[in-house]
């Protein structure tokens, strides 16, 4: 996680309120009513709709396709229908229904035909055809239960024709939609100025009606009806809750009730429409179809219910579709203002403040995280977003979706981009200018802490690790400058490789002499037992190349190598204007001493008794010796790795075997018996062939009683 600094701060909050006032701006309004849409999907997907449609205050009653093809209707032109219209909306008031309002318009009558009929026009021949149903309509519209419709428009106005406008004395109401800008009905009307004054929409008149109420506007624009405050986003509109998505309005089909008429069957109007609000509509697959917010989800045509007179088509179900008929818009409507259920939308500074700050999260994240994180984060908190949108969708209160999310992505893309192309340019250079000097974990901190390193240091419990090639100054004289660089680079390259693939910290390069720590900067553990790996695979590595490379093959390159570990000062050490990433103590000097005394002994790695203690399980080591080393008093045993635990050849156990009795004898002045021991073992195991020397030097001059078998070394 990188340091946030305060451009980063400024530029992670212009970047979200640019992002923010981006998406919620004019152009892209439409995003809103997409946040409609995909709320009322994940709503139904996540959550559907428990209520039982019998319990729906508003049913339809739908001129349906079935209509169409049953007698008496089949083969006639709507016009001839209203007399058993008439019949069957006589029946549902009877039954109970508190109104009717049509989502249908009879803008002409049959008795207004002039088509020549014999002498005569063919509207003269069938004058009063629609005597009975003007009776009835100004019966229904007398008592108050019937509403009729009308398309407004100021070029081609929809109106029914004039008889029926004076049965029903003006009793009629605007059918007119609010369509959004992508063509989609997401919200309805509540009421029309006409000659002036505000007429009730449609639904609102009917809604009314039942409640016995007038809808009132207040001072605000507030619309009210009874107790209720309809809420409004967009002014004298109401945001339509599709939470049943057309299944919770029952609905049926008109042949039938007509059926149900001629079969004299009053008590099941009764059970169907006792109580209920009634809209008559057309329901067919081509005409009069809307867009509406459940065009993702896909809606339906209502629930077809139980019958009275005539058998269920073979196909009873309707399938989803994106687009709905425009009757049930209408009878969603009313069942919100009745039910209270009308959704409630942020407005537009509240929905641009909540915007702001998910893209300053977004934003924030972007700087702190690297783009992967953060596009995850993204990822993450748009899936808290919504399920936290969905949960309060459920309760009909709209927040913004998309236009979060989207300012969120959109302040992601900037922030790494500004991140780019300003803010990290400085790190890239920062860590490219000293990716070849200090340690990546030294770079690291400086980049987090945003400050260049400054003189101090810490204890740390590390294990040095000290490597010198053995006989150098010979070789070097009998190379070119050119031959020499070369050797030399292949041969640090290499052995560096190996030291930071296990963890490891090259501090310097002293000649041909490599000075490394483990467990520090990084902190590690498991720094003794890594130290000693690297070891063993830096011994075997040089003999790989001596074999293989062209540098190396002839030359009987060999290197010593010293391990020791223990507590040590580790930081930024040397003048005010120059110092070095390095570690200062007893445990480096000891640690270098140990990989001179690997000359004494034949050995190429050699470890102190601590590193040993914090490596044993992993290793098989042999007990070299114990020593006492130049500028120390204190002797220590050394040791040396012969493999990893359980991998060590039969050759070298059994050396060790010999060599571990040989050294109990040495120790307990039997000289004479180690150095037959030692001998044993000498011509292929330096270290025994080093002791048999020594034995047999005290077997024929044997030291004084005082004699302790403490190896001391002259040299370094």
């Amino acid at each position: 996680m990188r340091r946030i600094g305060r451009r980063d701060i400024v530029a992670a909050i212009l970047i979200a309120l640019v992002a923010g006032a981006a998406v919620t701006s004019p152009p892209l309004e439409r995003l809103h009513g997409l946040s409609l849409d995909i709320l009322t999907a994940l709503r139904w997907m996540l959550v559907g709709d428990r209520r039982d449609p019998a319990t729906s205050p508003v049913v339809v009653v739908a001129i349906d396709g079935e209509t169409y093809e049953t007698p008496p209707f089949k083969g006639s032109p709507t016009q001839t229908w209203t007399r058993e219209i008439g019949r069957v909306l006589g029946s549902i008031t009877e039954g109970g229904a508190k109104v009717i309002g049509f989502d249908v318009i009879f803008p002409s009558s049959i008795e207004q035909s002039e088509i020549p009929f014999g002498d005569t026009s063919f509207g003269s021949r069938v004058k009063g055809f629609d005597r009975d149903y003007l009776i009835t309509l100004r019966k229904l519209s007398d008592s108050g239960k019937l509403v009729l419709g009308e398309i407004l428009s100021n070029d081609h106005p929809d109106r029914p024709d004039r008889a029926q406008q004076l049965a029903v004395k003006n009793n009629i109401r605007a059918l007119n939609v609010h369509t959004d800008p992508d063509n989609v009905i997401r919200r309805m009307p509540l009421s029309f100025s006409i000659e002036g004054r505000p007429v009730p929409a449609m639904a609102v008149e009917l809604a009314a009606r039942s409640l016995g109420a007038k809808p009132e506007t207040g001072p605000g624009g507030v619309t009210r009806l009874s107790d209720y405050a309809v809420p409004s986003a967009v002014p004298n509109t109401v945001t339509l809750n599709f939470r049943g998505m057309g299944r919770d309005i029952p609905t049926y089909s008109f042949a039938d009730l007509r059926g149900c008429v001629e079969k004299g069957d009053t008590d099941f109007f009764r059970r169907a429409f006792d109580g209920k609000i009634v809209l008559l509509g057309s329901l067919l697959t081509f005409d009069d179809r809307k867009l509406t917010s459940m065009h993702l989800a896909r809606g339906y045509d209502g629930t077809p219910v139980a019958r009275c007179a005539l058998p269920a088509p073979a196909i009873a179900a309707r399938a989803a579709r994106s687009s709905v008929a425009g009757v049930f818009v209408h009878a969603t409507a009313v069942r919100n203002l009745l039910e209270h259920d009308a959704i409630t939308e942020l407005g537009l500074p509240l929905r641009l403040i909540l915007t702001i700050v998910f893209a300053a999260l977004i934003a924030t994240a972007a700087c702190l995280l690297a783009p992967t994180s953060a596009a995850i984060t993204w990822l993450g908190l748009t899936v808290a977003y919504a399920a936290v949108a969905v949960s309060t969708f459920v309760h009909a209160i709209a927040l913004p979706l998309t236009e979060p999310v989207l300012a969120g992505l959109a302040a992601l893309a900037m922030m790494i981009g500004y991140r780019f192309v300003i803010a990290d340019r400085e790190e890239r250079f920062l860590r490219k200018s000293f990716a070849f000097y200090l340690a990546p974990e030294v770079i690291d901190s400086m980049v987090a802490s945003g400050k260049m390193p400054v003189l101090g240091g810490e204890m740390r419990n590390i294990t040095m690790f000290f490597a010198d090639l053995s006989g150098f100054s010979s070789i070097a004289e009998k190379m070119t400058p050119a031959e020499l660089v070369a050797l030399m680079n292949e041969y640090l390259s290499a052995m560096t490789d190996i030291i930071e693939s296990h963890g490891g910290y090259v501090d310097k390069y002293i000649g041909d002499s490599i000075v490394a720590m483990f467990g520090a900067p990084a902190d590690d553990p498991d720094h003794a037992r890594n130290a000693v790996a690297a070891a063993l695979q830096c011994r075997d590595h040089l003999e790989e190349l001596n074999d293989s490379h062209p540098a190396f093959r002839g030359r009987g390159l060999a290197h010593r190598i010293g391990l020791n570990s223990g507590e040590a000062v580790v930081g930024n050490i040397g003048s005010r204007r120059r110092f070095n990433y390095t570690v200062m103590s007893d445990t480096v000097n000891l640690a270098s001493r140990l990989e001179g005394a690997n000359k004494y002994f034949g050995t190429v790695i050699m470890a102190s008794e601590m590193t040993v203690n914090q490596s044993r399980s992993a290793y098989t080591w042999r007990e070299l010796d114990l020593i006492r080393v130049h500028g120390r008093d204190e002797p220590i045993r050394v040791y040396e790795p012969l493999a990893n635990k359980d991998q060590e050849t039969e050759e070298q156990s059994n050396h060790a075997a010999i060599y571990a009795k040989g050294l109990a004898c040495w120790r307990a002045r039997d000289f004479a018996q180690a150095a037959q021991l030692f001998e044993s073992t000498a011509g292929d195991d330096p270290p025994s062939r080093y002791f048999a020397r020594r034995a047999q030097a005290l077997a024929a001059n044997p030291p004084a009683p005082d004699w302790t078998p403490v190896n001391t070394l002259e040299g370094k």
